[in-house]
């Protein structure tokens, strides 16, 4: 259907005042059309996020830890406070017994048939749990891969200072990559870049081991260390 100026014409020839104001206007949509549409962008909008999530890499949400009313199963395994086991209930009993102690009730094992569940003190249990978390992340050490650049030319001075700070990375766990660029006509000694290589890696030898030795690839001579394994140490009974 043709409208002009927002009014039904048919379909006979517009008048010639109106020829040049011709618009074609659609219709509105109705509420229910307009909820359909939102409803499909809500969910299409949702799924693209899920998607990108997952692409980058990044850890999925954890679902929030059900305790006591939240846990709603017709029936669950019941473990006690101490471990001990309680056997099969419905979830207002097995939370009826532990307000019966002054304890929680959390679900441990959502995921199995039936889901499980703990008498705990869920406060005592959270701390004890971040505690652990920040210790492990104090004790982690992250290795990374750091990289000394040397030259053809290098002088004793700027070779020593590499080597302290290659021997630094070595001792704080991260490996280092010794890398030499050529230059111009520097192509021409690459023997004497071996050289270098060779030497950097005597003077790391207290700390470190030749992950893989000096190799030249394209314009520039490349070679990995590790750092040295720590000697464990022995107890006092042996």
């Amino acid at each position: 259907m043709v409208y002009y100026l927002g009014k039904q014409v048919g379909l006979s020839p517009p008048p010639t005042r109106f020829r040049s104001l011709r618009v074609n206007t659609k219709p509105t949509f109705s509420g229910i059309d307009a909820c359909r549409n939102l409803c499909a962008s809500f969910a299409i909008l949702t799924e693209v996020d899920a998607i990108s999530t997952r692409d980058s890499g990044q850890p999925a949400r954890k679902a929030p830890q059900q305790i006591n009313d939240a846990i709603r199963d017709r029936e669950v395994r019941v473990v006690g406070e101490h471990g001990e086991q309680l056997g099969l209930m419905s979830a207002r009993e097995a939370l009826h017994m532990a307000e019966q102690q002054n304890l929680d009730l959390v679900k441990i094992a959502p995921q199995a048939k039936p889901p499980v569940v703990k008498i705990m003190d869920y406060g005592k249990f959270k701390f004890e749990q971040s505690r652990r978390e920040k210790e492990a992340r104090k004790n982690q050490r992250v290795a990374e891969m750091k990289e000394i650049r040397l030259s053809v030319g290098i002088d004793k001075h700027d070779f020593d200072t590499k080597v302290a700070h290659a021997c630094k990375f070595l001792e704080q766990g991260h490996k280092v990559k010794v890398s030499i660029r050529f230059r111009g006509r520097e192509m021409a000694h690459s023997s004497l870049a071996r050289d270098n290589m060779t030497n950097f890696a005597e003077c790391c030898c207290e700390c470190c081991t030749v992950e893989k030795g000096a190799k030249l690839e394209g314009r520039q001579m490349l070679m990995f260390l590790a750092p040295k394994e720590k000697p464990k140490k022995q107890s006092q009974g042996e």
